[in-house]
């Protein structure tokens, strides 16, 4: 049979119990911190993580933002080049209209700039002889400008020259003629439209200033 607790003994027991309740208040004291601490953990990198992919989306949408900008503002330059490359060709397309008026209606203006370009083809070459092109509807016109342009060459060179007309230059261009030396080696090209396209060629960028403006991506200008 067991004997009733003496006054140490409950005292002792009741030692124990206050000490496990006390070191059991501790362990759930720590408990509730450690939770604390790896809940505000688990709470930062969740915070981090939406962070992370909030920028990497807002990033996203920016360069396609930047991206579609860009492409729209291609697309209106291009367009703005275009209209501006249909309006240069609109205008040397009336150049070559006014051209080809000169050398089918005003013959006394034709005449005379087809004796100034085989005067200055004459005095180019120096050659005893020289073969002329022009076309079939421009052989008689051209031959009595030969005629004028040699008596001129002679007068400044003191020197005699021959021809030869063919018209072997095709109808369809707006006129003018080709000179080539006896020697078969050197060709003056001076029909009407490769100097049209030579002078296209040297005032276009002069054109396209006085048209558009200055090219505001140009930095230096000759």
């Amino acid at each position: 049979m067991s004997r009733p607790m003496n006054d140490d003994e409950v005292l002792n027991e009741l030692n124990k119990m206050v000490r496990s309740t006390r070191e059991g208040r501790e362990i759930k004291v720590k408990a509730d911190e450690e939770f604390a601490i790896e809940k505000a953990k688990l709470v930062k990198q969740e915070q981090l993580a939406i962070d992370s992919q909030y920028e990497k989306k807002l990033k996203g949408a920016q360069v396609s933002q930047k991206i579609a900008q860009s492409t729209l503002t291609n697309k209106s330059r291009l367009r703005l080049l275009h209209r501006r490359e249909e309006h240069l060709q609109d205008l040397f397309s009336s150049c070559r209209e006014q051209v080809v008026s000169l050398s089918s209606s005003d013959s006394d203006t034709y005449a005379e700039f087809l004796a100034g370009v085989l005067t200055q083809g004459y005095l180019y070459l120096m050659e005893q002889s020289v073969v002329i092109h022009s076309r079939k509807s421009d052989v008689s016109i051209v031959e009595e400008a030969a005629s004028s342009a040699a008596e001129r060459y002679k007068e400044t060179s003191g020197r005699s020259i021959k021809f030869d007309v063919k018209g072997t230059l095709s109808d369809d261009i707006a006129g003018g003629i080709k000179l080539v030396s006896g020697s078969g080696r050197i060709t003056l090209d001076n029909t009407l439209d490769e100097r049209l396209r030579l002078l296209e060629d040297r005032m276009l960028p002069e054109i396209r200033k006085d048209l558009f403006g200055p090219n505001e991506n140009r930095k230096f200008y000759t």
